[in-house]
């Protein structure tokens, strides 16, 4: 059996977490993340002789990240799937039903990433890229910009709107929560 290469092993060791995160955070379902996760290695094991060097190692990957999770989004409307785990409705309707004072303040750190993933989930793909890259990946707008070639006055309007589309979905379930308690 062949052995693995130990700079590509490295480099996997190095940046797994990072790339199941952010698959996880671009819309890749929970039971498809180690599939996606290998495809985008797969990949980087591919092109990884073609790297130049122009950006950070996980930059480069970010975008890999991001280029298959587009495609796997895109594939969604084609696959023949039923789901035969209730939890995974269950879990939606207790999303919606979460005063978002509770969620964010109640200790449960499960509850508060589901919720704030389900409402990742809802923004646009340009928005969550930048969304993700600046407030959870804590890059800057320059970094982003670079990492996505565009501009960063694009770089802050993206950010501004998945802001404000973030904070109106915690307040629609604020009033969805509200008018369950007070029906």
């Amino acid at each position: 059996m062949n052995q693995p290469d130990p700079q590509f092993r490295a480099l996997y060791d190095a940046h797994v977490q990072f790339v199941w995160r952010n698959l996880r955070r671009l819309g890749v379902r929970e039971s498809d993340l180690m599939d996606v996760t290998q495809k985008v290695f797969l990949t980087a094991f591919i092109k990884l002789p073609a790297f130049e060097g122009r950006s950070a190692l996980s930059s480069w990957l970010f975008g890999i990240c991001q280029r298959i999770a587009s495609d796997y989004r895109r594939s969604a409307p084609i696959r023949r799937e039923i789901a035969t785990d209730t939890a995974e409705f269950d879990r939606y309707g207790e999303l919606v039903g979460e005063l978002p004072d509770e969620v964010l303040h109640d200790g449960d750190a499960r509850r508060r990433a589901s919720v704030a993933e389900s409402i990742l989930h809802k923004l646009p793909d340009a928005q969550r890229v930048v969304f993700v890259l600046f407030e959870l990946e804590e890059l800057s707008g320059q970094e982003i910009a670079d990492m996505l070639e565009i501009s960063v006055g694009t770089v802050r309007s993206r950010l501004r709107i998945a802001r404000e589309t973030f904070r109106r979905e915690v307040k629609r379930l604020s009033l969805v929560r509200g008018a369950k308690e007070a029906g």
